[in-house]
Order: structure tokens, then C-alpha cells, then sequence
């Protein structure tokens, strides 16, 4: 059946317009729902339970090892010179022959012992948890809102009442088995119809992943969603823990570094009325308490031991109970005295913000600007974007489109002063020191941080796909066309892709710096004289097919990367040397991932970003639109991203010139 999935999945992405990662799809936006203007406490009562096809999805497959090591030397091959990849081919082949047959049967006998899971799942929790660097800049992303498309909505009071009671009706409809399931329909005229889905609904959940199969529609893995409320990822030594209490039903609010706590739902988990949650968030913004002299949000930017050890010491002053508020907290919502100027500042502000406040370590957080400007910032360990997207989805749909208070509503006539808690923590010298020394760390990091914009308005996925290029791989090359016309070379590239259509399925990467996209970046920069349009226009199609392959291959689970590190984990686990293929410098550097990128679009966001995973690299988001393509991009000093981003608007504008029939000059 795997096989099948991949060949009926796999025809549908060869198609131009197709060729995206599944971390973009969703119903959210777009799909009909049972919707009672009457049931304040559910955004919709979906006819197919949530998790109906939960146990029915198909296994993340293990790779073959010689389609792996096959892979993988695709991928070195334009990173390396011919002395170089003679060398990591015979480590590799070496590997394939020897050692990693045996690693790979062993990580296959694994992966049979625990069917209820995925062979990546445990040792990408362990990867993320152990990490020891700080969450900001590291692993944390934002997507940020679009406006409310009514301007008066974009009040600060009111988006966030607004926003915090979609937010809980999304959580009420998730726990009560009534959000609809997350699926990928390639053919929404037969599958996303009631018909279908009142007859799928009393097909066993055992078997319903085949019913979807059948009429060309892809269920989605929706076992982390359980984490997205009252969660939070704990810091301990040496690796971190998730901690989940869905017994909270207050949510923590966050102003000036101050924190505070009320609950949203009743004791019968019934949403507290709008009105009230109005009143509470009024009370906090008019709260004329001072900032807080030691803002403890910045300790959850620390070096992960360091917080380790300062939270066991706020523990041992007597502050358990206060910190067990913030963490059961149903999610943070970050409420800043500030207004966004533009897009950079929106972006520096929901990525890392002054660090004051912030608990980074929510499993996500809604920050909501003085001007009505509003962002997701989530923790990376527990999930990935589908979930987060969705959620994001939901709340941008549901807000707008049914907001339970509006500009001119009154705040109820409640004792917000005996319902809202200011939480108050004892701090003794050490810890007030650890405040100090926290917020001199962050401003170091985030200082050397630089985020610039660009949109190119000359085409778009439109164009593109008449011309039957995948819009993503022409983003992709336009990448490598600008680093090489930077910088002069090739480097390693990544690509994030979702597994979800697989049980407990996280990520793989796609590795768009192809000997393909090679040789068209420098037939573009370095040559623009020697090839005609019609070589040109062949050189696109040749990247934008293999580029096509790689993706359908990531979705599938038939990348190298994860199979690579779960076999190096495994090894790692068993205390057994690591065969020299992992020692190789090309191995290294494949993974100093100097092109971090990840792609984005819907209704609902405006722009994400993400900061570089290596000091020498940039943190690209981009989206494909209709008529134009946006990047967000970030880099440290050792990059010029102004200059990147100048280089990928002219890589772009050749293409575009080229697709026209006009010569490159």
C-alpha cells in the first residue's frame, strides 16, 4: 500500500503548481463546515471525529540504503570538488557495504519492535530537548497575522479578546473530537463533500485511511496537536522535558515583563463569556504597575543549563506554585506597549523581540502589538508548522469572520481586580543576577541579527505555471543564483519538507543545490552571453523537473537525511564507534546548512522568519504568490543579507527575462 500511496501522491505533485512541501497545506481556510451561529463554544462540529483516521495512517517508511547513500552523494556533488567527492563516494560506498548494512537492518528491527510510532519521532524529540543553546533565534520561528481585513477590528483590546476566545473554541472543538481532520484532498470535488464525509464517518478508524485513499485524499498525522495548550517545555540538565496539564483553564497574559493569570473557561469548561475575557485584558492594559524590574521571560532565552539551574533555584524560594500557572497556562499572550513601523520591525519584534516579554518556552504564544499587529512565536520541539499553521488558520478564519466582540461592544461589569492575578515571584540576589545576566546575553545574541525584506512584483506562481515550472523550484534557484553571484559558490542547502502524511511523521529536507541548479546559476551569472534562450529555458525545466523528484521524494519519507541520523543515533545510543562516513568534513559541512529555508502561504499570515542555523548562514522564508514572490531573510555580520537579497531580485528578474524570450545582457 506504501508503494501505491506514492505512486497515486507522486502523479499529482509531477504536475506543475503542485510541487510544494505538505507543511503548507490546509483545509482551514477553504473547506464547509457545520457552523451554529447559536454554539459560541466550538468553531465547527465536523461529521468525520478528529483523530478518525489517526490509527489507520500509513508507517513512515524506512528508506532503502542504497537509495539513501545513492541520494546523498547526489546531493555532495555539486558541494565538492572532484578530489573530494572521489573521497566521500568511497567512504560511502564503504558504509553501504559494510557497517551501515548493519546499522540499517538494526534500525529496521527497531522500527518493527514499535509500531505505534515513527523510526524518527524519539530520536528528533531527543535531538530538540537536548539541544543546550537558547530556544531564541535557534529554534523558535514566527508567522505573523494578516490584518483584520475590517481596520477597525486591529485594536489591540479588541483583536485580542477576539483572538484569545477563537483561540480556546479552537482548543474546546480539538478536545471534543469535533475539529475536522487535517487532510490533504487532491481531489476536494469528491472528497470534501458531506456525502463522502457521512459515509467515511462509520468506516472502523482502523481501515478509514483507505476509504480516504480511494477518492484521492491524504489524512494527516494530528498527534502533536495535543500539545499546542497548556504546555510548555521545561528546562532540565542536560535535556529538557515537555510538560502538558490540560486540567488549566486560565490563560497567562504577559505586559511589561509583568505576568498575569485568569481563566477562560468555567469550571464547566464552558468559554468564559467574551465580555468578561474584554474586561480582564482591559484591566491589564491599564494595569499602572511599573515594568518589572527583573523580568523573568528572559531566563527562558538562556543557555538551557543555565535556566536549568536558576529555575531549581526559583523552586527551592518558594516559587513552585507560580510557576506552575505559567506553565499549565493554556498558551501565553504577549501584550507590548509598542507599535510596528514595517515589516522588519515586525519581524524582529515577533522573533525575538527585548526578551522582557516573552516565556519562550510556551509550546506557542500569540504576541499582540499596541497597533493591533499580531504574530505566533512557537517552541519547536513538540511540532511542526502543520500544526501551528492550522491552528493559525482557524483562529485568522474564525476571528474575523465571527468575532464575538466588536470596536463599540463594553467590556462587562466584573471585579477584574479579584479575577486577573498579577503573579509575584520571590527572587533572591542570585536570581536577580541571573535576570541581569540573562537580558546582557540576549541583547548580545539578537543585536548581531539583521532581517531584511524583498518583494519581487514582476511575476509570480501564475506565470510560472504556464510555463510549467514548479513556482517552488524557481524560488529555490534563485537562491542559488544569488549566493553564487554574491559569493561565487555552491553551499549547502535546506529545505524544509512535513511528513505528516505519515503516523507521527515530523520533517525531511529537500536539497535544492543540485548539479542542475549548479550549472543553470552559472550559465545565468557567470555566462550570461553563451547559451541562447531556448538553453536557458531548457536549464529551468531541468531544475524545475529534478527539483519536483526531490520534493515528491521528501514527502514520501524518501529522503537521505533522517535515515542518516537516526542510523548515527542508534549508533550513538549503543556506545558503537561511528563509521568514518560521519567523520568525512563533507558530511560536516552538508549539514552546516549555510541556505536554511522554508516556505509558507496562506490566507491568514503575512510573513514568517526564522534566524540562520549556522553564524555564516541565512534564515530564508519566502512565499510564492500569484503575482509576485516575497523572501524574509536573515543573517548575522559574517552575511550580507542586503546584498543577498539584491542578488536574488536580479536572479529572479533573469529568469522572468528569459521566460519572456528576452536574451540575458
Amino acid at each position: 500500500m506504501a508503494n501505491l500511496l506514492t505512486m497515486q501522491f507522486c502523479a499529482t505533485l509531477r504536475k506543475p503548481g503542485n510541487l510544494k512541501p505538505l507543511r503548507s497545506t490546509s483545509t482551514a481556510l477553504t473547506s464547509k463546515r457545520s457552523y451554529s451561529s447559536e454554539d459560541r463554544e466550538y468553531l465547527h462540529k465536523s461529521i468525520v471525529p478528529t483523530m478518525h483516521y489517526q490509527k489507520s495512517l500509513p508507517r513512515l517508511p524506512v528508506p532503502k540504503l542504497e537509495d539513501t547513500i545513492k541520494r546523498y552523494l547526489a546531493a555532495q556533488r555539486p558541494l565538492l570538488d572532484d578530489d573530494q567527492f572521489s573521497t566521500t563516494e568511497k567512504l560511502a560506498r564503504d558504509f553501504e557495504n559494510g557497517v551501515g548494512k548493519q546499522m540499517h537492518e538494526e534500525l529496521v528491527a527497531q522500527d518493527k519492535r514499535n509500531k505505534h510510532t515513527s523510526y524518527i519521532s524519539a530520536p528528533w524529540f531527543d535531538m530538540y530537548l537536548s539541544a543546550r543553546d537558547s530556544v531564541v533565534l535557534n529554534f523558535n520561528p514566527f508567522m505573523s497575522f494578516n490584518p483584520d481585513p475590517k481596520t477597525e477590528y486591529n485594536n489591540q483590546l479588541v483583536r485580542a479578546t477576539n483572538m484569545v476566545a477563537s483561540a480556546v473554541r479552537f482548543m474546546k472543538t480539538l478536545r471534543a473530537g469535533l475539529l475536522e481532520p487535517e487532510v490533504f484532498h487532491l481531489n476536494p470535488a469528491k472528497s470534501d463533500t458531506d456525502s463522502f464525509k457521512k459515509l467515511i464517518r462509520w468506516v472502523p478508524s482502523s481501515l478509514s485511511w483507505y476509504g480516504a485513499f480511494m477518492v484521492n485524499a491524504y489524512p494527516l498525522d494530528m498527534s502533536q496537536y495535543f500539545r499546542l495548550f497548556n504546555a510548555t517545555r521545561i528546562p532540565k540538565q542536560g535535556k529538557d522535558e515537555l510538560f502538558t496539564d490540560p486540567k488549566g483553564r486560565h490563560l497567562l497574559v504577559m505586559r511589561g515583563g509583568n505576568m498575569y493569570v485568569f481563566d477562560v473557561m468555567d469550571r464547566d469548561g464552558n468559554l468564559v463569556k467574551p465580555a468578561e475575557i474584554q474586561a480582564h485584558l482591559k484591566h491589564i492594559l491599564s494595569d499602572p504597575t511599573p515594568a518589572a524590574a527583573h523580568p523573568l521571560g528572559l531566563l527562558t532565552s538562556e543557555n538551557r543549563d543555565t535556566w536549568a539551574r536558576l529555575r531549581e533555584k526559583l523552586l527551592a524560594t518558594g516559587n513552585g506554585e507560580v510557576l506552575g500557572l505559567v506553565d499549565s497556562a493554556l498558551f501565553c499572550l504577549c501584550l507590548d506597549d509598542e507599535s510596528m513601523n514595517d515589516h522588519i520591525h515586525i519581524s524582529h519584534n515577533m522573533l525575538h523581540g527585548d526578551g522582557t516579554n516573552r516565556w519562550y518556552d510556551k509550546s506557542f504564544s500569540i504576541i499582540m502589538a499596541k497597533c493591533g499587529n499580531a504574530a505566533i512565536n512557537f517552541e519547536h520541539s513538540w511540532g511542526d508548522g502543520v500544526a501551528v499553521l492550522r491552528f493559525q488558520n482557524e483562529v485568522f478564519k474564525d476571528s474575523t469572520e465571527n468575532p464575538l466582540v466588536n470596536p463599540g461592544s463594553q467590556p462587562a461589569a466584573v471585579d477584574s481586580a479579584s479575577a486577573v492575578r498579577r503573579l509575584q515571584f520571590n527572587l533572591d540576589a542570585e536570581l536577580e543576577n541571573g535576570v541581569i545576566k540573562a537580558k546582557e546575553n540576549f541583547h548580545a545574541a539578537v543585536s548581531k541579527l539583521t532581517i531584511d525584506a524583498m518583494q519581487f512584483m514582476k511575476g509570480g506562481k501564475e506565470q510560472l505555471k504556464k510555463k510549467k515550472l514548479s513556482p517552488d523550484a524557481i524560488a529555490q534557484l534563485a537562491f542559488q543564483m544569488g549566493f553564487l553571484r554574491q559569493y561565487g559558490q555552491t553551499v549547502a542547502t535546506y529545505e524544509s519538507c512535513s511528513t505528516a502524511a505519515f503516523r507521527h511523521g515530523r520533517t525531511e529536507t529537500i536539497r535544492p543545490a543540485t548539479i542542475h541548479t549548479q550549472r543553470c546559476a552559472q550559465a545565468f551569472v557567470q555566462q550570461p552571453g553563451k547559451h541562447s534562450v531556448e538553453q536557458l529555458i531548457g536549464m529551468l525545466s531541468e531544475c524545475s523537473k529534478y527539483h519536483g523528484q526531490l520534493t515528491k521524494e521528501a514527502a514520501m519519507a524518501q529522503g537521505f537525511d533522517r535515515h542518516l541520523f537516526a542510523m548515527k543515533y542508534l549508533a550513538n545510543s549503543k556506545g558503537q564507534d561511528l563509521h568514518s562516513l560521519y567523520q568525512d568534513p563533507a558530511y560536516a559541512a552538508i549539514n552546516h546548512n549555510i541556505l536554511s529555508t522554508s516556505t509558507l502561504t496562506s490566507p491568514a499570515v503575512n510573513l514568517g522568519g526564522f534566524a540562520p542555523v549556522v553564524p555564516d548562514g541565512f534564515g530564508v522564508g519566502y512565499g510564492v504568490h500569484d503575482e509576485w514572490i516575497g523572501c524574509n531573510v536573515s543573517s548575522y555580520p559574517e552575511r550580507n543579507v542586503h546584498e543577498f537579497l539584491q542578488c536574488v531580485h536580479k536572479s529572479l528578474e533573469d529568469i522572468f527575462s528569459v521566460l519572456e524570450g528576452k536574451p540575458l545582457s
